[in-house]
């Protein structure tokens, strides 16, 4: 068989297999759902979390018995990435909204060949929206073509991050707050909907137009980055420098285009300058 076929075959089973896990999502949604904190009090795990990934990860190695796999319930560290075939995936990202029943939780998961990202689905099992992606052959939202929104200027953008990065601790407090404080200044205002891959496909199907984040895990951001990439959209580190879904945990700015992408880059640097300058200022 052809990799191109061999795509679409692993495209099809895990596509099933994502809305066969999905159930268990739904079914649960709007229970009480008991929980566990893994690492800070916004790290949230269930026991639905576990089951999604013990049925993805169980069914897709039966099928695919050489394949690798990186889930975040099944891995202590984030460990290397390879050129065998590796399924990255989420049970549940936004396991805090789903815990609180709140509609904003999907599972994510992406395949990747020679490093490369070569599929991706994102499924929110609550409204049913399903997010597919294979490599160049576009994005699609429940089997519609979707592309990224044409808005090129800061001030018609609407942008997407996350307070929950306050958790972190004190010491980029002030450099994230000074963040929000120039995109709500400079845009049409901020969102936050407390999912990594859920917001990389709000960018990829045009109804976000930024999504800068930091602290994130490469099961968050992979299958995203595929749907943003092929709805063409751009993502690299905040930087502006390419972006390695293995080291997410850095930051990442995805956005509609190239041209809003070098004003948002500019916008961070300017703004990240400031608050460096206030440090110096205060010691």
């Amino acid at each position: 068989m052809s990799e191109a076929k061999d795509i679409e075959e692993y495209f099809e089973i895990a596509k099933e297999l994502t809305l066969k896990a999905g159930e268990v999502i739904k079914t649960a949604f709007n229970t009480e759902k008991s929980f566990q904190l893994k690492t800070r009090i916004n790290d949230l795990i269930t026991e639905y979390d576990k089951r999604v990934e013990d049925i993805l990860i169980g069914e897709l190695s039966k099928k695919f018995p050489n394949h690798k796999f990186i889930g975040e319930e099944s891995v202590d560290e984030i460990p290397e990435l390879t050129n065998d075939p590796t399924w990255i995936i989420d049970p549940i990202d936004g396991t805090t909204n789903f815990v609180h029943s709140y509609p904003e939780s999907c599972i994510s998961l992406a395949l990747t060949i020679s490093k490369e990202l070569v599929i991706g689905i994102i499924y929110n099992p609550v409204n049913g929206d399903l997010y597919t992606a294979q490599k160049n052959k576009g994005s699609f939202l429940n089997g519609n073509k979707i592309k990224t929104s044409s808005t090129t200027e800061l001030t018609t953008s609407l942008v997407s991050t996350d307070p929950g990065l306050f958790h972190e601790g004190l010491k980029n407090r002030d450099l994230y707050v000074e963040r929000l404080k120039a995109f709500a200044t400079s845009t049409h205002g901020i969102r936050s909907n407390g999912s990594a891959a859920l917001t990389l496909a709000y960018v990829a199907r045009g109804i976000v137009d930024i999504y800068q984040m930091q602290l994130l895990k490469p099961w968050d951001v992979a299958a995203g980055t595929l749907i943003l990439q092929e709805a063409g959209g751009v993502i690299t580190d905040q930087k502006g420098q390419p972006f390695n879904i293995m080291q997410s945990q850095l930051g990442l700015l995805a956005t509609s285009n190239h041209q809003l992408h070098e004003k948002t880059i500019k916008l961070i640097i300017d703004t990240d300058l400031k608050t460096q300058r206030q440090r110096l200022k205060r010691t």
